[in-house]
């Protein structure tokens, strides 16, 4: 756990970093020690689980606390990621997988680098170079006389009758004397010095229980605790016909509040928070339902209607959670540093004083977000062109408004789907996000729910879907469902899940596991997940997700097996087809991608569910491997057919395909630092990103760009904050994958000629494709392999004259003739990206294609060169500053011939109008006399209309 806690602090500044965990087993000689004393411990772990191979490379990650209780890693760490060789154990022989290693200190006390005050436990754990995989924590306590209590456990919390008889039982590593205080009552004394103890307590009251022993030899004192507490009777109620699990609002009382919590095992629950003064009262014990008796629940009254409270549930042993539903929580370890920008999230409500662990907000009758595309017409799966990207390494805010202002920057580009990673409540503030802790909680870090509601109101009004990463395999330590149930040895209030939890397993029962493993085959967790779905759906209006990691929905697995957790397994088959189901049930429509990576025979289960009823779950279809070798001049693994959805045994276009996804190294990178000679010039590599752009996007099916790679980023996904590119002695990547990397904004990158070249180039390849319908089909091929792959399309049913289209590119380092083979000749052909036109007499004539360049021929005319059909016949408008400030507000719009500007405020009345002054382009429109608050601003011409939420201060 103390690795754990580290990582909940340092995630504030840092990048939490996800690791597997494994168990291994251990043993101290000697076993009790002085902190002047040298140590050896031996380790016997698993090292395929480990992934360590020959090299034989683990480390051990230790700790102290002193007798002030005061923590410290120990100085010779390095760091999580890139461990220092002087913690690198002593490798000593193998069998059958398992290896054996030790540790030496020559002096517990010089390791732990010689603290002032004497030192009281030491923790430690073995984990690889870069901390992908860790073992569990291991504590040990300082000083050669030891004592244990073996029952009850210390720090334990014990719900018993009055009357009980609790046996204490311990072992001393040396005879003592021993004294059992109740409150600080002696209620038993040892009559002779012993190594054991043995004594049946009465329980009368609630107590602390205090077990002293007292070595007989040099008096030194050994003190553990626990405590005893009376059960307490609990009302059964039938919960009110409004409520459920989580958090309540009584549509008919706004000075309610209805709170239900879903807690097996436990004798009884309260409710404490801002409305009681955190104070644990009869008058907050929750009833139980007589439907489910596992089920709790309680009506607050006396509330505020629009005053915030916060909150938690006190369980009977004492833990305290925020409600597992909790749709915001706030947080004592991350809010304090989002409260030094006040504009990421205006009036962050302060943390409780005095309280610890996340705590639940409430508010009832809280204003509704005013939506303005309250239906939004998705995508057609086949046409998707995702656009990934982490917000907080997408601008240099890092913020929902940022992206709001860059919403034009993504039209342009003509892609209509954002897939954003992860943004439910992750621990720290800095992250990727996959560190999920409440999954029904918008992460604090990029601001309000409310501008990401306007985000997404904003993307829907430009024709552009949202889709959102998620990561329900698993959950961290922060979440209420492993609290509530976990293995707590040195009572820090973090632990493992415990054999008694409903929701998650002890161990993961696959090779990919992270945090804590969640078991998707309890009714409990199907239940969670649904909920999950509903939420963003529901409340956000997204579009999709994208499921991470779905590998790890298996039952069937152990951790340590690959071999298992990648092959066809049928309870993950049937766990995510009723997954998708429930999403499907909230939104018919709405978008599914699964990040699987496994068999075609199991993915095809997936891709063809529900296929004759428009759906299909999309499938991440990595591709990087083959398009970079293409970038980087490499014939070798450049065969990219596999972009082709039968390939996978698909029926339908569901394998999303990407060269570059958050989790590959960059393609410009590699072309630049690894490509061949002639192809590793930023200039050659730029135009070969033209290209990879030109057989990577017009193949029919969904695609996915990952950001800025149409600005052809180039800084290594191993960068650090500094700069540097981390890799160890082995040039293995060691940390700084998960870094902030720089926007290429602030770069430049988007004003810079030659990178803006490819941005327009992908612009137009992605207009031509979506304007077009020849691309809307299933009849394609795709020849690679050899550094000049050829594509060809055919829609014989596409109304326009352009039925054919023919795309060749040149990945070789030279000038090369490349036969077309056109499927018709004696007829006028096209160069769609220009438009110009020639005679096809001899289809085999070859066309000559300079070094990393590419062609995209048609046997008819483009309908739309610079812009989708959509969008060329669509109005547009958006605010580029929001909240407009300064009397001014500035907006770009398109398609305004004849067009009207008008603000109206949420009532509906007119403050505002002006006529544009050209069809297309940006003008301002004065805003002073208005107070600040919301506003529609509505461009009508005589093509359409169009409107945007606009903010005045």
């Amino acid at each position: 756990m103390m690795k754990y806690f580290y990582s909940l602090i340092v995630a504030i500044i840092l990048p939490f970093f996800a690791v597997a965990q494994q168990t291994i087993t251990y043993s101290v000689n000697p076993p009790s020690f002085d902190e002047t004393d040298a140590i050896s411990v031996t380790f016997t772990v698993n090292e395929t689980a480990f992934g360590v191979g020959s090299s034989h490379a683990l480390y051990l990650w230790a700790w102290s606390f002193d007798s002030n209780n005061v923590s410290m890693d120990a100085p010779t760490n390095g760091t999580w990621t890139a461990s220092n060789a002087a913690n690198k154990l002593t490798y000593v022989s193998s069998s059958a997988g398992m290896g054996t290693y030790t540790f030496t200190m020559n002096t517990v006390k010089s390791f732990y680098g010689n603290r002032p005050n004497p030192l009281s436990k030491i923790g430690f754990l073995v984990k690889t170079l870069n901390g992908s995989v860790q073992s569990q924590d291991i504590m040990l306590n300082v000083g050669r006389f030891q004592f244990n209590l073996t029952n009850p456990l210390a720090g334990s919390t014990n719900i018993v009758s009055s009357g009980t008889v609790v046996n204490i039982t311990g072992t001393a590593s040396m005879p003592a004397n021993y004294v059992i205080k109740a409150n600080g009552t002696p209620v038993y004394s040892s009559s002779a010095a012993s190594t054991s103890l043995s004594y049946g307590y009465t329980v009368t009251q609630d107590a602390t229980i205090d077990v002293v022993a007292t070595n007989a030899a040099d008096g030194t004192v050994v003190t553990k605790s626990f405590t005893v507490s009376l059960s307490i009777p609990v009302d059964s109620a039938p919960m009110p016909a409004y409520m459920r699990q989580g958090i309540n609002y009584d549509p008919n009382d706004p000075t309610k509040v209805g709170l239900a919590l879903y807690a097996p095992g436990k004798p009884y629950v309260h409710v404490i928070g801002s409305f009681n003064n955190w104070t644990v009262s009869g008058n907050y014990l929750m009833k139980r339902d007589t439907t489910n008796t596992n089920l709790y629940w309680i009506e607050v009254s006396g509330l505020t209607p629009q005053q915030i409270y916060t909150f938690q549930y006190r369980i009977a042993d004492g833990t305290r959670v925020a409600d597992p539903y909790s749709t915001l929580v706030l947080s004592p370890y991350d809010d304090q540093w989002i409260n030094q920008n006040a504009t990421v999230y205006p009036n962050l409500p302060p943390y409780p004083a005095g309280q610890d662990f996340e705590v639940s907000v409430v508010q009832t009758q809280k204003p509704a977000y005013p939506w303005v595309v309250t239906n939004f017409a998705k995508p057609a799966k086949e046409n998707l062109i995702v656009y990934e990207l982490l917000v907080r390494d997408f601008t240099a805010q890092q913020t929902w408004q940022s992206l709001i202002d860059k919403i034009a920057y993504l039209k342009t580009l003509n892609i209509n789907a954002v897939e954003l990673m992860p943004v439910m409540e992750f621990d720290g503030n800095n992250s990727w996000g996959y560190n999920t802790g409440f999954h029904n909680a918008l992460d604090k870090a990029y601001g309000t729910p409310e501008k990401f509601k306007e985000f997404i109101d904003v993307c829907h009004q430009n024709g552009i879907a949202v889709i959102l990463d998620i990561a329900l395999n698993h959950a961290t330590g922060r979440s209420p469902l492993v609290r509530m149930w976990m293995n707590d040895p040195d009572g820090d209030g973090y632990g493992d899940p415990s054999a008694s939890n409903p929701y998650f397993n002890q161990v993961a029962t696959h090779s990919y596991g992270v945090f804590n493993d969640f078991n998707h085959s309890k009714a409990e967790t199907k239940y969670y997940v649904n909920r999950v779905l509903e939420q963003w759906i529901k409340e956000y209006k997204v579009d999709g997700f994208r499921w991470d990691l779905t590998k790890g929905f298996t039952q069937n697995c152990t951790a340590g097996d690959d071999a298992c957790t990648n092959n066809y397994q049928q309870d993950r088959v049937n766990i995510l087809k009723a997954y998708a189901d429930y999403q499907w049930s909230w939104d018919p429509t709405s978008y599914i991608i699964f990040e699987h990576l496994g068999t075609d025979s199991e993915e095809a289960q997936w891709a063809n569910y529900k296929i004759g009823e428009g759906k299909g779950v999309m499938m991440w279809d990595k591709q990087t491997n083959p398009y970079n070798q293409n970038t980087m001049g490499y014939a070798t693994g450049s065969n990219f057919n596999r972009v082709k959805y039968t390939a996978h045994g698909f029926s339908e276009r569901r394998a999303l395909s990407y060269g570059e996804s958050h989790d590959e190294e960059r393609i410009m990178y590699k072309n630049l630092n690894f490509g061949a000679a002639g192809a590793n010039t930023l200039a050659a590599a730029l135009e070969r990103q033209k290209s990879y752009g030109a057989v990577f996007l017009t193949v029919p099916g969904p695609k996915m760009i990952w950001q800025f790679a149409e600005l052809g980023f180039d800084k290594s996904i191993f960068t650090c904050v500094n700069g540097t590119v981390n890799t160890d002695s082995d040039s293995i990547p060691g940390d700084c994958k998960l870094d902030p990397k720089p926007s290429a904004f602030g770069l430049g990158y988007d004003v810079d000629t030659a990178r803006k070249s490819v941005y327009d180039t992908w612009a137009k390849i992605l207009a031509i494709r979506l304007s077009n319908e020849v691309f809307n089909t299933k009849n394609f091929t795709v020849e690679s392999g050899n550094l000049m792959p050829r594509i060809y399309i055919t829609n014989t049913a596409a109304a326009s004259a352009l039925q054919n289209v023919v795309i060749l590119a040149n990945f070789t380092t030279s000038t090369q003739n490349i036969v077309p083979n056109f499927p018709i000749g004696n007829k006028t052909w096209f160069n769609l990206m220009d438009n110009t036109s020639f005679f096809v007499s001899d289809t085999t004539a070859p066309i000559t294609i300079e070094a990393g360049g590419f062609r995209i021929f048609g046997d008819g005319s483009a309908l739309a060169t610079e812009e989708t059909e959509t969008v060329k016949n669509a109005v547009s408008l958006t605010v580029l500053q929001n909240p407009v400030t300064n009397g001014v507000a500035n907006i770009r719009y398109s398609n305004a011939d004849n067009g009207t500007l008008a603000i109206y405020d949420l009532g509906g009345k007119l403050v505002k109008s002006q006529k544009v002054s050209k069809s297309k382009g940006d003008e301002t429109i004065s805003v002073n006399g208005l107070s600040s608050g919301i506003y529609l601003i509505q461009l009508k011409s005589d093509k359409g209309m169009a409107v945007a939420k606009m903010i005045v201060k």
